[in-house]
């Protein structure tokens, strides 16, 4: 309903929004680069091999939220980790297949506006550990699969070191070649999870922008897994964007945490960096995290369905142009892979 230029979405209760917020998210792309469709893993599970049992009221939620393409990954740490993932992206293309009408898989970047004008919603298939890639012709292989994002490492591997490693050795000579391998074919490099050391060694080795898909600033969260003043600049001065992620432990220290200091860090970047390097990387669903009451993972006062809604209404207050906004919700990251996804001059 419209209420003296404001409006409550869905007809629910709750927060109204302005009617600029509610256009800007409508007409964007929004690309949220760790976007899942549900952290529930075994109804993925299902979705994946009963396609039958994702229903319409599924795709109509998702497609409520404002979010144009998901970026779902996930990182298999422990077994067969290269069958994991085969078995995780073989998975994406059977749902995708299975839902031709309401799903497109993201392969190059024109397929950002055929999702938009065909009222579909984007998958964009990647990985949070390149374990999988047990030499370099996996990048390949993997590529003609449909995956289009990599990060480099969750925990440490052959590639190099993790955030939550004890120490970080940088980026070993193996993770020098996978990195120049991804250049080659067009798979953009993830450093959300590296240690710093191999954050700051894989952006200089990469000759194509470097994403940190899903992370915040250490200058406002001394978490390791948030990323230094240093590596947000280094990331800009290559091209790269960095997503902001909403999850509680990396927004604020301690205290309550609204979508107000989830701002203060896309503030951070666009200061250190410019607008043009910032995006979102919420990592998290439509229902947030705290299922478990002992520990909060989630936000205080956002409903998780209408993060999107919340994040631009944000953005409107701060005085964000609508141009600026439009880059944040999307532009920034469609830009980059643009770039990335380019081939490689012969």
């Amino acid at each position: 309903m419209i209420n003296r230029g404001r409006f409550a979405l869905f007809a629910e209760e709750g927060p109204e929004y302005s009617i600029r917020a509610v256009d800007l998210v409508r007409r964007s792309t929004v690309i949220d680069m760790l976007g899942l469709l549900t952290l529930d893993y075994r109804k993925m599970s299902a979705w994946q091999t009963q396609p039958q049992r994702f229903l319409e009221t599924d795709f109509q939620r998702l497609k409520d939220s404002g979010i144009t393409v998901f970026h779902p990954a996930v990182g298999y740490l422990a077994g067969d980790i290269h069958a994991e993932s085969l078995r995780d992206i073989t998975g994406w293309n059977a749902f995708i297949a299975a839902h031709p009408q309401e799903f497109l898989r993201i392969d190059a970047v024109a397929d950002f506006e055929r999702t938009k004008t065909r009222g579909k919603l984007g998958i964009l298939i990647g990985q949070q550990n390149s374990e999988h890639f047990r030499n370099t012709d996996d990048v390949n292989r993997f590529y003609d699969l449909g995956q289009r994002v990599s990060q480099l490492t969750y925990t440490g591997n052959r590639i190099g070191g993790g955030s939550s490693d004890a120490h970080d050795g940088g980026l070993t000579r193996y993770g020098g070649e996978i990195v120049e391998r991804m250049n080659q074919v067009g798979m953009a490099i993830d450093v959300s999870h590296c240690g710093d050391r191999t954050t700051l060694e894989a952006i200089e080795a990469s000759r194509k922008p470097v994403l940190v898909t899903h992370s915040n600033c250490r200058a406002l969260v001394a978490a390791a897994r948030c990323k230094t003043d240093e590596a947000i600049r280094w990331m800009a001065a290559k091209g790269g964007v960095m997503g902001i992620t909403m999850v509680r432990g990396f927004v604020r220290a301690g205290g309550p945490a609204t979508i107000e200091d989830v701002l203060d860090h896309i503030d951070r970047v666009a200061m250190l960096a410019g607008v043009e390097h910032v995006g979102l990387g919420s990592d998290v669903d439509l229902d947030g995290r705290d299922v478990h009451p002992a520990r909060k993972y989630d936000l205080d006062g956002i409903n998780y369905a209408k993060k999107i809604f919340d994040l631009t209404e944000g953005l409107v207050r701060r005085k964000y142009s609508s141009a600026d906004i439009e880059l944040i919700l999307g532009g920034n990251f469609r830009r980059a892979l643009a770039e990335t996804w380019a081939p490689m001059p012969a």
